[in-house]
């Protein structure tokens, strides 16, 4: 079973705003990259199909697949997670705020969220469903 990552996405307030700036990263020719201070230490279940799992003003949104783990010699932030570039937006799931990362077992994971079409469903009805109950 995959494991995976929550991280806060500072800076940014909207899934929309995190899309875009992705967008001109990789127009830019960066790969999308997450560096952070520490490696975590069950990384091989990270890439076994875990994902870094977004959250945006309170709300999990997003998700991006982890593709690999690597640990360099030096710098303050020496651990670089690279992710897959595609955004995918999930089921929004309130979060309260946390330092660093953490890890997320795929049965706490919010679900994908998309309909039968393959089409995204609007965030803010998403996120007003949810706080409804009816989702």
């Amino acid at each position: 079973m995959a494991l995976h990552l929550i991280k806060l996405c500072v800076g940014i307030d909207s899934a929309d705003e995190l899309r875009a700036w992705r967008a001109t990263r990789a127009a830019q020719g960066h790969k999308s990259i997450v560096p952070t201070r520490q490696t975590p230490k069950r990384f091989a279940e990270l890439v076994q199909g875990g994902s870094l799992y977004w959250v945006i003003k309170g709300q999990v949104l997003l998700r991006q697949t982890i593709l690999r783990v690597d640990t360099l010699d030096h710098g303050q932030q020496p651990c670089r997670i690279e992710l897959d570039p595609d955004l995918i937006a999930v089921a929004p799931m309130p979060r309260r705020p946390f330092q660093g990362w953490r890890y997320l077992e795929t049965k706490d994971a919010p679900p994908d969220l998309s309909t039968a079409e393959g089409e995204q469903m609007p965030e803010a009805l998403a996120k007003e469903l949810r706080e409804l109950g009816a989702w």
